[in-house]
């Protein structure tokens, strides 16, 4: 499978809003960085990651260009309530070890009706 195919399953995966499934594309020890948040490191952490995620928020990637460079996929995305983001995602073995994200979070508190932090 290429780098490519990966992403497009976990694209797929995650629109199907199914954490568990989602966990299962990263490799056992995979760092999830979001840039606005901590990393998470490890697939059990992920999941909760995703868990929580899904259960705030009704979340949809609408991918706008996905690309590939040997093991490293780029996503640009975007979601129907129009926020934009991007994410890398390094690829081995067919299994994710690493992502990070670029998006706005203020942007996705408000357009969810979530708590704004105050720290």
């Amino acid at each position: 499978m290429t780098s490519k195919d990966v992403l497009q399953q976990w694209v797929n995966t995650f629109n199907s809003g199914d954490a568990e499934k989602l966990a299962q594309l990263y490799h056992d020890d995979a760092i999830n960085h979001q840039v606005n948040q901590d990393p998470v490191v490890g697939k059990e952490a992920i999941f909760e990651m995703f868990k929580n995620e899904f259960s705030t928020a009704e979340m949809v990637c609408i991918p706008e260009n996905i690309f590939q460079d040997g093991d490293w996929a780029i996503l640009e995305w975007k979601d129907p309530l129009g926020l934009r983001g991007c994410g890398f995602f390094h690829i081995i073995d067919d299994k994710i070890k690493f992502q990070r994200g670029y998006w706005d979070k203020l942007s996705f508190l408000k357009m969810h009706n979530l708590p704004i932090p105050t720290n």
